[in-house]
């Protein structure tokens, strides 16, 4: 079951907001529904599912709809339309005081703006939290400081926000959520306001955390790179609609309308496409059952200077060249072994296409793809990688 569910989610500002949802219904646009009644759609019809320990995005540039959706998702403005589940309890059900209690047990925020007590040390502000939900002070602290521990910032308890970085008073931010322990982490625009590099660092903060930590995030960005960078899914947003929800590299790859296509154009591909997209099928021998003869007959048929050698369970053992396979004939060599070379190239499917490319101009040979287990995947040729590299997208594999 989804940690986060949003079902045909409406929210229309202004009045008579029946009548702006039948102009919904009738596939009026946003601006037309604001020229006739005056009243803003602020989210459009959206439908999700947020799985458990997933970073999902959801990003869109100024006017989009994605800050009032996450308002949406923690019930600090109410629906027009729709329903959002948390942990498949329906929050437009929740009376007051239940809905609190969901908030602070299952919901955590980050904001933009650090929003720091000044006169409190790190700890008390990790601990704030804590302190409203009544918690015992002891177990508090010891809370705060475990969330401390896990931004970096163990050393920092006893200071005040003032000593501290933009980027080190964000991670208060994100340790005072932390301590809580919420089963979700909305995270409203959280790196917006900090310098570039701290920027990055804090992605990359968020992404270590997530390793060890499988936090279900709700992660809003106006910042295309961002979202590539972090999202395990990205739900794109313009005018209130969700036109598009999938991987980085299925908004990147087929984008589903003209906006979309627009709006990745620029996207450096070589920093999302991995190994598994411009991979090509192998011409391979098998180690136990061919020789040096049937290795030369391959490569002639198929036009290549060189063949990979698996096992009986395609795992990889290394390759031959037609230059020794032709020797090796002309000696009467029959296996295989004697004339195999290991020094090829290794990748794992995920390896991200831009660490191939500085690889791919060193060997005189395909790069490999192999999982885990040693099994051959595929391999990699030069033309792939700079087809892949092309502004259109389209991956030549056989380049």
């Amino acid at each position: 079951m989804a940690v986060v569910e949003a079902k045909n989610l409406s929210k229309i500002f202004g009045k008579n907001i029946n009548q702006s949802i039948k102009m919904l219904d009738q596939g009026i646009s946003k601006e037309e529904i604001l020229k006739k009644t005056g009243n803003t759609v602020g989210v459009n019809r959206a439908s999700f599912s947020v799985e458990e320990g997933e970073i999902f995005v959801i990003m869109g540039l100024s006017g989009s709809g994605k800050s009032t959706l996450v308002r949406l998702i923690n019930r600090l403005i109410d629906p027009s339309e729709g329903s959002i589940l948390i942990d498949g309890k329906e929050l437009a059900t929740l009376d007051k005081k239940a809905l609190r209690q969901v908030r602070r047990e299952k919901l955590g925020m980050v904001f933009q703006q650090f929003a720091l007590f000044p006169h409190r040390t790190i700890l008390e502000n990790a601990a704030f939290g804590l302190e409203v939900q009544g918690i015992d002070k002891e177990e508090r602290r010891k809370r705060a400081e475990e969330s401390l521990k896990l931004v970096g910032l163990g050393d920092y308890i006893h200071q005040k926000p003032g000593q501290l970085s933009g980027g080190m008073q964000q991670r208060v931010g994100l340790a005072r959520a932390l301590a809580n322990d919420p089963k979700v982490l909305l995270m409203d625009e959280a790196f917006s306001a900090l310098d570039p590099l701290i920027r990055k660092e804090m992605q990359d903060e968020l992404i270590d955390l997530q390793a060890s930590m499988k936090k279900t995030i709700i992660f809003i960005t106006h910042d295309l790179d961002e979202a590539l960078r972090i999202g395990d899914r990205i739900a794109l947003m313009k005018d209130g609609v969700i036109v598009q929800i999938g991987t980085p590299e299925e908004i990147l790859m087929n984008p589903a309308n003209d906006y979309v296509e627009k709006f990745v154009e620029d996207v450096d591909r070589s920093k999302i496409l991995t190994a598994s997209h411009i991979m090509k099928r192998p011409e391979t021998i098998n180690i136990e059952k061919h020789g040096p003869r049937a290795a030369l007959e391959r490569m002639r048929k198929e036009g290549i200077s060189s063949i990979l050698v698996v096992d009986e369970k395609r795992r990889l053992q290394g390759y031959v060249t037609a230059d020794d396979a032709s020797e090796a004939r002309k000696k009467e060599i029959s296996s295989i072994k004697e004339i195999l070379k290991t020094d090829i190239l290794r990748v794992v499917p995920e390896t991200p296409m831009q660490e191939i490319f500085s690889m791919i101009y060193d060997t005189p040979v395909p790069i490999a793809v192999v999982e885990e287990s040693g099994r051959l995947n595929g391999i990699i040729v030069r033309g792939a990688v700079l087809a892949a590299l092309a502004n259109d997208g389209e991956v030549n594999l056989d380049a």
